[in-house]
This record gives structure tokens, C-alpha cells and sequence, in this order.
């Protein structure tokens, strides 16, 4: 069933040559002079094509997913959801090092709100929109009963544009439900990030009890 406000012809296929941001363009251009060896460029999604979870971050991060290439690879948060994706039975290891390291995910996909690092993590909102194209294509791409995890009110404002929804009519809030267009769902979690995790604003187990329902949905049996 087609999505409310999907637009795929409106913007082509996702590209790591995308330049459509100015500010994001010039401050990856001035970090692969910094940082010669790091990926250096929009980050592409990672995972199943066609996922039954999509899982939305924010950004990549400027020495992780820029550095290495794939999302959440190379940072503290990158730790904490491999690991919980692996216990789940969504991924192949528990640990994702490099593009290359042969590690795969199983019926699930990791995208990004936005695709380029930005400046001290914060995209703009004129860069969440451009971006947003490319997210509604993910979402187009879906099957009917699939899952989107939001890590954080961005990304969960994010899948709602994309989705042509009002975000006044699904607040963002951890572990909140949201029933979609097209017999989808929405769930949402605090981002696995290092200040969420270090400040006790997200526990491991808060975020284990959103995979747990979201695989118990799905029909999959958890690796406890």
C-alpha cells in the first residue's frame, strides 16, 4: 500500500556524490583535509533491502560513521546498538568495526534523518529537509506489518515528514507507539548516544525492552 506523500520520483536514488547542503559540503571538505583517511562523505544505509525494522538515527558522527564509512560504526553508540541487535537476532556479530568486516544484519536496516556529518551533530532544518527525500524513498521501499525504531525526537520527526504527518498528532516519547499509513508502525527510543547512556537517561535494559517488543511484534525469537 502506497504511503501518504511519497514522492520517489521527486529526488533520485541516495548517492555518497549527494552535495544538495552547502554548510554540510563545506564541513566535509574541510574535515577530509583534516582527517585524509576518513570515508569523508554522505553516509549510505546499511542493511537489509528490504527490512522488516528500519532503524533512523540522527547523523553519522563525525569520527564515527564518517570516519568508517557505515552508520553507527565507530562510536559509543555504535557499541550499544550492535550489541543489542546481535542479542535480538538482527545481526550477525555484536560488534560492527568497518564496511568490510563482513558483518551483516538480518531483516533490518540502519538509515540516518541526515546523511552527511554535521557540524558538533546538529543539522539544520533546511538540511533535515533535503535529506528527507531520501528517507521517504527507504520508507516507500517498505513492506506492510514493518517497523521504524526512531533513536530520538529528530529522527522520529524525520520518518513523519517523510511520512506527510504531523508530528503534533504522534509525540515523541521513549518506548511511545505510533500506528502508521499502510499497517506500519512507529516506535520510539532515546538515542543510544554517549551523554543518554552516561547520564542514566537511557539503560541499556530501556533500550533491550524496546527491541524486545518490537522482535516480539515481528514474530522473532529473541537471543536471550
Amino acid at each position: 500500500m502506497p504511503l501518504a506523500s511519497m514522492t520517489r520520483k521527486e529526488h533520485g536514488p541516495f548517492s555518497e556524490d549527494c552535495r544538495r547542503c552547502p554548510r554540510l559540503t563545506d564541513y566535509l571538505s574541510k574535515a577530509r583535509q583534516r582527517f585524509p583517511a576518513y570515508h569523508g562523505r554522505p553516509v549510505s544505509p546499511f542493511g537489509d533491502e528490504r527490512p522488516r525494522l528500519l532503524i533512523v538515527g540522527l547523523a553519522p558522527g563525525l569520527h564515527g560513521a564518517n570516519r568508517t564509512g557505515r552508520p553507527f560504526t565507530g562510536d559509543h553508540a555504535g557499541l550499544i546498538l550492535y550489541r543489542t541487535l546481535h542479542r535480538f537476532g538482527l545481526a550477525s556479530a555484536p560488534e560492527s568495526v568497518a564496511r568490510d568486516d563482513g558483518l551483516e544484519l538480518l531483516g533490518c536496516r540502519i538509515t540516518n534523518a541526515v546523511k552527511c556529518a554535521p557540524p558538533e551533530n546538529k543539522p539544520d532544518m533546511e538540511e533535515i529537509k533535503l535529506c528527507n527525500k531520501y528517507l521517504s524513498n527507504e520508507l516507500h521501499a517498505m513492506d506492510e506489518n514493518s517497523w521504524i525504531l526512531a533513536l530520538g525526537g529528530i529522527a522520529h520527526g524525520a520518518v513523519l515528514r517523510a511520512m506527510g504527518l504531523k508530528l503534533v498528532s504522534h509525540p515523541f516519547a521513549h518506548g511511545a507507539m505510533h500506528s502508521l499509513p499502510g499497517g506500519r508502525w512507529l516506535m520510539d527510543s532515546y538515542h543510544c548516544s554517549r551523554y543518554n547512556t552516561q547520564t542514566g537517561r537511557l539503560t541499556e535494559p530501556m533500550f533491550e525492552a524496546v527491541f524486545s517488543e518490537i522482535v516480539r511484534r515481528l514474530g522473532h525469537e529473541p537471543i536471550l
